[in-house]
């Protein structure tokens, strides 16, 4: 009886280990689609705010470098809408890096739009 009892303690504390280290993971990997999902609004309206900058200084382009970071943002949101909840970490991290580095380019090109503005101002 003793022994049962202990078995079953052992099992019931196994269980609710393994339940924190599930719970546990489950808020890592919704905390990094949440900070996904932050870094991709922020982006998305550094977008629309570069738009308008680079229209102002050179009307319309016919190469349209925010618009291609648009459809960038769009496929890696239709991406995360269908592979996030299954992603692994360094997916994630993948995607992050990339959302990253598409917000560096366009600060880039908005510097270069800041310099050439600077002599006429």
């Amino acid at each position: 009886m003793t022994t049962t009892l202990i078995l079953l303690l052992a099992a019931l504390a196994a269980a609710a280990v393994v339940a924190f280290g599930l719970r546990r993971g489950s808020g890592r990997h919704q905390r990094a689609v949440r900070e996904l999902l932050d870094a991709a609004d922020a982006l998305e309206a550094r977008l629309r705010t570069a738009r308008a900058e680079i229209e102002a200084v050179a009307g319309d382009l016919t190469l349209d470098p925010v618009g291609d970071a648009m459809r960038e943002m769009l496929r890696q949101r239709l991406w995360l809408r269908d592979h996030g909840n299954s992603a692994s970490p360094e997916q994630l991290a993948e995607v992050r890096a990339s959302i990253d580095a598409a917000r560096g380019r366009i600060e880039q090109q908005l510097s270069q739009i800041e310099r050439a503005r600077a002599p006429l101002a």
